[in-house]
């Protein structure tokens, strides 16, 4: 195992974020600061000297904001960037323009009351520094990156503690479900998945399968994030509401903070989205949403899961599997973290593994073969 830290720069106007940061993770195994800064030219500066490993980067700065600056490391030499901003102050357009940009994720600090959430919050950064450091980030069409060594040197407390299963939210189960004309589409997918998702569905005809998706994102973001996937695509893509019909020609994207569960009326599909519990620590899970799909669309279904931290629809893809759906896991070239499709494939859970680029063209054979 190797002893080099994680090497992490904190850029931000706010002494008391620099501050406060870096005395969370002045006490954490692994990790080291390497340096802070007041905003992005003092952190290019800085830079010229040495590299991190991760960034912790706000957003509205002076002299330069933190999108630009994003794009600029983005495009000379990717790096992974943790945004930490309030939506209230930024706004929640620019913090979904950083995940477009290739941020990795997002911690929404408050407006006020900063001081306090930061040190509750600590357990959180800690596993957003870690889980950003396993990521592999690279300009378009060049190969990804090693994730860092150090990178599961320890697990944060975050990670160690007791989670739900999708149990909590529908039963585990099955039912005889008869070949319908309809046919549905299951995604999943976490860290890396904005740019997974978009790669998939912009090459998708509009006459496909209906989708549903469950990204991890926070629930500022889901219903901007799905109206600028339904401007790039000839599909209809939307934030799902209770009841939506599941139909084809149009993706369903699960709201942050809300489980998404696909139900069915005779031959017709349709979501339910409700409150409850965090499932593998999310909500929406990816488990919940695949195990209803085996239970009430079974071999009508196709099932994949893609980039992303953690095992959450590891299980569920394979409960689709046993019901018929035929599955796909991405590959870990291709893939921004390769944790959960490499948990599904442990199980046994996917019939396919493949890059990304090929799942478009996986999904329209099988949907014309009739293989689900």
């Amino acid at each position: 195992m190797s002893d080099k830290k994680i090497q992490v720069m904190i850029v931000d106007d706010s002494p008391l974020v620099r501050q406060v940061i870096a005395q969370a993770l002045v006490r954490e195994t692994g990790i080291e600061v390497m340096g802070t800064a007041a905003d992005p030219l003092f952190a290019m500066d800085k830079l010229r000297r040495s590299w991190p490993d991760v960034i912790i980067l706000d957003i509205e700065m002076t002299r330069m904001n933190g999108l630009s600056f994003l794009r600029k490391l983005m495009a000379e030499r990717p790096t992974p960037v943790i945004i930490c901003s309030s939506p209230a102050a930024t706004g929640s357009e620019m913090l979904m323009q950083a995940l477009a940009a290739g941020a990795v994720s997002i911690i929404n600090r408050p407006k006020f009351g900063l001081k306090g959430f930061l040190e509750d919050a600590a357990n959180d950064i800690i596993a957003a520094i870690r889980a950003a450091a396993r990521t592999r980030v690279a300009l378009p069409g060049q190969p990804l990156a090693t994730a860092h060594p150090a990178a599961s040197t320890r697990l944060p407390t975050l990670e160690r503690m007791t989670r739900n299963s999708a149990d909590a939210i529908l039963s585990a189960g099955s039912a005889t479900v008869p070949r319908t004309a309809d046919k549905v589409i299951a995604i999943g997918t976490s860290t890396g998945g904005t740019q997974a998702l978009e790669a998939v569905l912009t090459r998708l005809p509009p006459t496909i399968a209906g989708i549903v998706i469950v990204q991890h994102m926070p629930e500022q973001f889901t219903a901007m994030f799905a109206e600028r996937l339904n401007s790039l695509c000839t599909i209809e893509v939307r934030e799902g509401r209770n009841n939506d019909r599941v139909m084809p020609g149009r993706a369903l994207i699960a709201p942050g903070g809300r489980h998404m569960l696909l139900k069915r009326n005779g031959a017709q599909y349709y979501i339910e989205v409700l409150d409850g519990p965090l499932v593998n620590r999310h909500k929406p899970s990816v488990d919940v949403l695949f195990r209803s799909v085996a239970r009430f669309a079974g071999g009508n279904a196709i099932g994949v899961i893609m980039t992303g931290m953690g095992d959450d629809g590891a299980r569920g893809l394979k409960e689709m599997k046993d019901a018929g759906a035929a599955t796909i896991a991405q590959d870990e070239a291709s893939c921004v973290v390769f944790g959960m499709p490499r948990e599904a494939i442990k199980l046994g859970a996917a019939d396919r593994v493949l890059p990304l680029q090929q799942i478009p063209a996986a999904l329209i054979e099988i949907l014309n073969r009739r293989e689900v």
